[in-house]
């Protein structure tokens, strides 16, 4: 009995899905789709002008090899005054890259101003105007109490050295 009913309920269901599904009138769905596109005006821009490829001849008497470095072997003979002295003793600090190095503060005692650097490591060193800080001959030559003013001394090219400002700022 519960069974039959079952099926009743069942198939009325199944019949009214199969009529409603039945229906075809998109009457309004097929207007939108005619009404949309009117008025509309397209227009395409013009395309780019093509320009034509100019043929280069490369010479090598009038112009420079791309493969060879821009300094040659002749300049190597020329080194620049501005050197690293390579004979001096290495400062502890200057294993590190000047990135890695962290100013976290400063000290003074009388007239003279340190500051606290952080190395990699977590190890707190205090340096002074005429330390070495940083892989590229790094030289302090100002300290206040929010940075650390150095010049560094980097390789530019083949034997050639040029000397450019740094500055390490105080960590919060």
């Amino acid at each position: 009995m519960i069974k039959n009913i079952y099926l009743l309920v069942l198939s009325i269901i199944w019949l009214s899905m199969i009529t409603g599904c039945s229906q075809n009138d998109y009457s309004d769905l097929e207007a939108f789709v005619h009404s949309s596109g009117e008025g509309l005006q397209g227009k395409i821009d013009p395309l780019p002008e093509v320009i034509p490829y100019k043929s280069f001849t490369y010479q090598a008497f009038d112009i420079p090899s791309p493969f060879v470095p821009r300094k040659n072997n002749q300049v190597q003979a020329l080194t620049s005054e501005i050197q690293p002295d390579l004979n001096r003793r290495k400062e502890f600090l200057e294993s590190y890259p000047l990135e890695n190095l962290s100013m976290v503060g400063s000290l003074q005692q009388k007239d003279m101003i340190f500051a606290v650097i952080k190395s990699p490591d977590g190890a707190l060193y205090r340096v002074k105007v005429g330390n070495y800080l940083g892989s590229n001959f790094g030289k302090i030559n100002h300290i206040s109490e929010s940075e650390i003013k150095l010049s560094e001394i980097v390789q530019d090219g083949v034997n050639e050295w040029i000397e450019r400002t740094s500055v390490l700022t105080l960590k919060n």
